[in-house]
């Protein structure tokens, strides 16, 4: 008879690891070292800023191949690891979730057949199309003779989304007929995304505020989180081109009581209910990116993990054991979670290398972070950077740091991660100060 696996008590201490190397995963690990039963906490492979929460280890969650798969289980295995975190999407699209699970080891994030909502967007307007969740109207093509008669004949303007996963930057806003042509062409001819572009959605332009709500969810229960707003654009004043996100506050007032169970009702449990109607039990986080039309929330995309950047700012605010609120999520008993809010508002501001979102160089030094969270309501997370040969932190990415401010009002806090951006140095580095403005 083969020995039966006791799992962990609900006051054991717990061993964590963190697979991804952003801003979110140094947030993440930031929220939960500081829970009583965290241990030691991981990060696979991490950036310049975790090593500071807790130890870098050469894991790497991408590609999902049995080669790193069984790396991964192994480091867990002998290190005792009793939850795993995965960040990312692509991993957790390509099934990472599934293949980690192990008696006695929780892992926190979406099985494949889930993650699939964020992956296929096809997939995603299929399910909201039979489970009469409110989004844009929309076609989705394989085509590019099909896809250009189409938008050609549209009278109204459309957005063109690869289908698959494309870092934020797949969606396409488009204002005339050749407008919509040229983002075809971007997709399906030149590849700008690759093989993720091949089939494209083509959708309603829809005009509103677009408003980011994310919820815990473990399989039957829904812990919503604080909604916040996120800024997609590169440019002041929501110009230039789309950015896995240039900055981010929460909470958000366009998000009421009433239009938070408006939302719930209508779009988060209708989609759980229709994956668990197809057999799949979706346990991690549903995030939701609306936009608030004169005609109600209409959901443009959904994604299965924590944002980035609005991780940031939610972790900073988050009061409670995001840790028990995981293992909770987990083990199917998020009825009895009890996380609550910091009253005041958080704006988180991304301070980006030179020439993102296209061709940027690394290996910039980067000084002044201790100038700037001298200030105990200020705190950057790191996503691009490392550490170079002489053990200078370098920058290693596009988007470099999520410098976060907490105050009493939006305007204040705007103003104070402002002032901390301004106080960190790197070549090329610039930021947007205008992060919340439109609500302002």
């Amino acid at each position: 008879m083969a020995k039966k696996t006791t799992p962990p008590s609900r006051t054991d201490p717990v061993n964590v690891l963190i697979l991804g190397s952003g801003g979110r995963e140094h947030a993440l690990g930031w929220k939960l070292k500081q829970s009583k039963r965290c241990a030691k906490i991981y990060f696979g492979p991490g950036n310049g800023g975790t090593r500071e929460v807790g130890t870098n280890v050469p894991l790497n969650p991408m590609p999902v191949i049995t080669k790193n798969v069984d790396e991964i289980d192994r480091f867990c295995r002998q290190n005792k690891i009793g939850l795993v975190v995965i960040g990312p999407e692509d991993p957790l699209c390509a099934g990472l979730a599934d293949r980690l699970a192990a008696p006695g080891r929780h892992v926190f994030g979406p099985v494949a057949d889930a993650a699939r909502l964020e992956g296929d967007k096809s997939f995603a307007k299929e399910l909201m199309k039979a489970a009469s969740i409110p989004t844009a109207d929309s076609r989705t093509f394989t085509n590019y003779e099909m896809a250009e008669s189409y938008v050609k004949a549209r009278e109204t303007p459309v957005v063109v989304k690869a289908a698959g996963l494309a870092k934020g930057k797949g969606a396409i806003v488009t204002s005339t007929p050749d407008e919509a042509v040229a983002a075809l062409r971007r997709c399906m001819v030149d590849k700008e995304f690759g093989d993720e572009g091949t089939t494209v959605v083509v959708e309603e332009r829809l005009v509103g505020q677009e408003v980011s709500i994310l919820a815990l969810v473990d399989g039957r229960n829904l812990f919503l989180l604080d909604p916040s707003q996120d800024h997609k654009q590169a440019g002041e004043g929501d110009t230039g081109p789309n950015t896995g996100g240039m900055g981010v506050y929460c909470p958000t007032p366009l998000v009421d009581d009433k239009l938070i169970s408006t939302i719930q009702r209508e779009v988060l449990v209708p989609a759980v209910d229709a994956m668990k109607r197809s057999d799949i039990d979706f346990k991690g986080v549903l995030y939701a990116g609306l936009m608030l039309t004169a005609g109600g929330p209409k959901t443009l995309e959904f994604n299965t993990r924590f944002g980035d950047p609005e991780t940031q700012p939610l972790m900073m605010r988050m009061k409670g054991d995001l840790l028990e609120a995981m293992v909770a999520t987990c083990e199917g008993r998020l009825d009895g979670a009890s996380l609550s809010w910091d009253p005041r508002v958080c704006c988180a501001v991304v301070m980006a290398s030179g020439g993102y979102p296209g061709a940027y160089e690394t290996g910039k030094v980067i000084r002044g972070i201790d100038d700037a969270v001298s200030d105990p309501d200020v705190q950057v997370f790191h996503a691009g950077t490392t550490f170079n040969k002489s053990n200078e932190l370098v920058t290693s990415g596009g988007r470099v740091l999520a410098v976060c401010a907490l105050a009493d009002t939006l305007k204040e806090a705007q103003a104070k991660a402002n002032a901390a951006c301004a106080k960190i140095h790197f070549e090329g580095a610039w930021f947007r100060r205008d992060i919340g403005s439109r609500v302002m």
